[in-house]
């Protein structure tokens, strides 16, 4: 196999069809959001749960023993289980357009079909009772374009974190040798340490040997200091309070079980940049699409697809670290959020 390249934006966008949107409340008091995925008609979904704390909506229709096929969009969002709730104003604009499973006598009558995953980030913002809402879901599906994707704190990634430090949203893509695309969008909120134990990114092998080179090195005093703040707060950690979630998808054709095949190799990604993942704190979740655009893949293109799939969680796990910057809501949540490029020595010149 050779190496695959990544598409025209490195971003989930790059399967053909696909758009993206966030809505996001960082205003005094918020520091929460919603990412809507909305992909083209006919696109098929699987989905694969992970860890002791999911919160999840619509997530037994993607079993591939139950009848509907079709997926009209994927919701992820913060404000835990209050922010399923983002999944009605989703349903509400999709239902506006014409777009639902066929459930009645007349065209009209249809049901969106709008799986929909959280994580936790409630009072992160500094007010425990701010969360996305169905505003929120349908802001987010009215913003959505196939363009570039923002990454870092943005949407579902606004008050993300990772093992202490600040997490976010991240995307990434791959583009097969035979032109099949595969790509992630992953909004990374994890118990776990994205670091090593030299204080690199455990995903730092997934980037490119220039972007490695920009990074420069980890500054030991700060990684330690980071390092002793998230030993004091680990005290006072609770159950289900932080959780990974996300989307991989292909242009491929899939069934609603290789679309779980998918979703499920996409966590062997996400345990590449965090560890330890899927913890009693995490309710880690992927979702898997496909577009069926190209032809059904061969068995070894299927473990090529599956690979690729894997390596973009990782990659888009590292994007969003790389795009934060710190927090200090110290004052309003009891919280300092390091970005991990403030735990970094400066990069020499070139």
């Amino acid at each position: 196999m050779q190496a695959a390249r990544t598409g025209t934006h490195d971003a989930l966008t790059d399967v053909p069809g696909i758009r993206v949107g966030h809505a996001t409340r960082d205003e005094p008091g918020w520091l929460t959001g919603t990412t809507v995925v909305l992909p083209p008609p006919g696109t098929v979904g699987g989905i694969d749960v992970r860890g002791g704390g999911p919160g999840t909506r619509e997530s037994d229709l993607l079993d591939p023993r139950h009848l509907v096929d079709a997926v009209d969009a994927v919701v992820l969002t913060g404000g835990s289980a209050f922010g399923l709730g983002t999944a009605d104003g989703v349903m509400a604009e999709l239902f506006a357009q014409g777009r639902g499973w066929p459930a009645g006598q007349t065209p009209e009558q249809v049901v969106p079909i709008v799986p929909a995953m959280v994580l936790f980030d409630l009072g992160r913002g500094g007010t425990w009772e701010h969360h996305p809402g169905p505003d929120d879901g349908r802001a987010a599906v009215l913003a959505a374009t196939d363009g570039p994707v923002p990454v870092g704190s943005v949407g579902a990634g606004c008050g993300a974190a990772a093992g202490g430090l600040r997490g976010g949203i991240g995307t990434a893509s791959a583009v097969l040798e035979d032109g099949t695309t595969v790509a992630a969008l992953v909004a990374c909120n994890a118990l776990g340490s994205p670091l090593a134990a030299d204080g690199r990114l455990l995903a730092h092998p997934s980037l490119s040997p220039a972007e490695q080179a920009a990074l420069g090195e980890p500054d030991p005093d700060r990684v330690a200091e980071h390092r002793r703040r998230r030993a004091q707060a680990a005290a006072a950690l609770r159950a289900g309070t932080a959780t990974t979630i996300g989307v991989v998808a292909t242009d491929a054709d899939l069934d609603k079980a290789g679309c779980s095949m998918l979703a499920r190799v996409a966590h062997d990604g996400l345990a590449r940049a965090v560890s330890p993942v899927h913890t009693a704190f995490d309710g880690d979740t992927f979702v898997g699409l496909s577009t069926r655009a190209r032809g059904r893949p061969d068995p070894l293109t299927v473990v090529e697809l599956q690979t690729e799939a894997a390596h973009c969680v990782t990659r888009a796990v590292a994007r969003a670290l790389l795009a934060v910057t710190t927090l200090d809501r110290s004052e309003a949540a009891g919280e300092v959020l390091t970005a991990y490029r403030d735990l970094l020595r400066p990069a020499d010149p070139q």
